[in-house]
């Protein structure tokens, strides 16, 4: 069962206590994160600490990442345990695979909250509702291009999050028959750097492009570098994650390509992780296993209005 929770209901719900006077305390938290390299999972890892310091200011956070290698991610969940962590948050890298490491580390007492993707088994899971964050990108594409015209879905690493753009923007895309997706099976790494590559890619094999949607902003900015470098334009770019990167993209006359972004708010997401794992390691299930925060589309025209990633200055 899926829970969609408002901003305003979860605001709220990180404003309760988080379990009575005689809690168990949280006295240390494994985090476990795609790649420190990027600034939403700085922004979560920041997220989860404010959250677990709130907790008990005492508490040891141990936060590492694991550049997407299954391998890597198990052998951190093994570390984590042998630590006798009382929780551990993770990014997973396989929903599935990563189902025996999880069943492991519960086996040894430990709570486990899966954030911003899905994880067999977890305790719980907070993330985006990533389907529809993928649908109003795309969208956006749709009623830039009237319905029609040549675009690519470049897509990302394997996890449940990026799936579930991809489905949504194909949703979106699969609507409108004079939409030619030349490409969407293209991983850019979740990264500039693999934006950059897989865009130089597409720009040489297609002489016309008239927009990519890059499964998160990283991969749009490096995408829309690839663009310059070989002087094309009139592509739009839209993305996933309202980072401030793409705050400052959307804002800048110099890049017109990056048009928009679904909103996430990784702090937040975090924080909501830490709050049910607290609730949890005192015997309080929540509603639902899954909680859906909803997205927002940030373009150049309400940018100004946008908000921004919440943070510690913000609480």
């Amino acid at each position: 069962m899926l829970k969609t929770i408002s901003f305003a209901g979860a605001v709220m719900a990180l404003a309760l206590s988080t379990a009575p006077s005689a809690a168990k305390e949280l006295k240390s938290i494994g985090v476990s994160l795609g790649s420190m390299g990027n600034p939403f999972f700085v922004a979560l890892s920041k997220g989860a600490e404010f959250e677990a310091k709130k907790t008990n200011a005492n508490v040891k956070i141990t936060t590492v990442g694991f550049e997407y290698d299954l391998g890597k991610q198990v052998t951190q969940i093994d570390n984590f345990i042998a630590a006798g962590v009382d929780l551990i948050l993770l990014n997973p890298g396989d929903p599935k695979a990563i189902g025996p490491a999880i069943k492991k580390a519960q086996a040894a007492g430990i709570i486990v909250v899966a954030v911003d993707t899905a994880a067999e088994g977890a305790d719980a899971i907070v993330t985006t509702n990533n389907v529809q964050a993928g649908e109003i990108s795309c969208q956006y594409i749709v009623h830039k291009l009237g319905g029609k015209g040549d675009v690519i879905i470049e897509n990302g690493p394997q996890v449940s999050a990026v799936i579930d753009r991809v489905t949504g923007c194909k949703n979106v895309f699969g609507k409108h028959p004079d939409l030619k997706v030349l490409s969407s099976d293209q991983d850019g790494k979740g990264s500039r750097e693999g934006g950059l590559t897989v865009a130089q890619g597409y720009l040489t094999r297609f002489p016309k492009i008239d927009a990519i949607f890059a499964i998160n902003d990283p991969q749009a900015i490096g995408t829309d570098l690839a663009a310059r470098q070989q002087q094309r334009s009139g592509i739009i770019i839209t993305a996933v994650d309202g980072a401030p990167d793409i705050e400052t993209a959307l804002k800048d006359p110099a890049s017109p390509q990056i048009q928009a972004s679904a909103s996430q708010d990784p702090f937040f997401m975090a924080r909501r992780a830490v709050q049910l794992g607290v609730g949890l390691l005192n015997g309080q299930k929540p509603a639902s296993t899954t909680e859906l925060l909803p997205s927002k589309l940030v373009t150049r025209d309400n940018v100004a209005e946008y908000k921004g990633w919440t943070s510690d200055r913000s609480q």
